[in-house]
């Protein structure tokens, strides 16, 4: 993941995109803190890789005051708005500027990592889901959210062109539109659902579910085995 991609404009634009693009983005804050709360104790300590920003670290922090947390992101720019959104929670949080190596070997009782993976090379996905399954205890939960869809053509194309419709603001010209499909198709890293379940039991892994499907955007819930 590259910590460049987001510079200080694009950190302070950011909160607009994912509740523009992601269908349901705040009911899907509250999947997660339903399916975390499943498994994890009111006191528990939560990993969130990818926490730049801070909308997912506010969300579970507001919903749950007994949690703590650690959140990692590559992204200086991301993390000072990280700290602005949970300003009224940073005594129970902890941000680091970094990868998933850079994060405390715990072990924590859940983790997530939301919007994050299609940044992260194919190269390096199984390291990185290893390691936070090394972080985890056994049976803790991990909720993993990201754009995924088939790599297949004509499937991939049309995957592509629906997630700009949908995430194209009302009204957008047609040359802002082609820059997204371009960034998507060519920047991003996106596997097929099945190619991510799979890393998924790779990494270690199990009961591996499917609970959240957004037109291009997939959400699995599994645990630490």
């Amino acid at each position: 993941m590259n910590s460049n991609l987001f510079d200080e404009a694009a950190a302070k634009s950011y909160p607009e995109g994912p509740a523009r693009q992601v269908p349901g983005y705040s009911d899907l804050h509250r999947m997660v803190s339903q399916l975390l709360a499943e498994r994890t104790a009111p006191d528990g300590n939560i990993l969130v890789l990818g926490a730049g920003g801070g909308q997912e670290l506010k969300a579970l922090a507001d919903a749950h005051p007994g949690w703590s947390f650690e959140g990692v992101d590559p992204s200086a720019e991301m993390l000072r708005l990280a700290r602005m959104v949970t300003e009224p929670h940073l005594a129970r949080i902890r941000l680091v500027q970094g990868y998933i190596g850079d994060a405390s070997q715990g072990p924590f009782d859940a983790a997530t990592s939301i919007l994050t993976f299609h940044f992260i090379p194919r190269d390096q996905r199984i390291r990185t889901l290893a390691a936070i399954r090394s972080r985890l205890k056994v049976g803790a939960p991990f909720v993993l959210v990201h754009l995924s869809f088939p790599q297949t053509e004509p499937e991939r194309t049309k995957w592509i062109a629906r997630h700009v419709a949908y995430g194209a603001s009302k009204g957008a010209a047609l040359p802002p539109q082609e820059n997204a499909r371009q960034a998507i198709a060519n920047r991003l890293t996106i596997l097929s659902p099945e190619d991510d379940a799979n890393m998924l039991a790779e990494a270690g892994f199990s009961g591996i579910e499917l609970f959240y499907a957004g037109l291009s955007i997939k959400g699995w819930v599994c645990l630490a085995a």
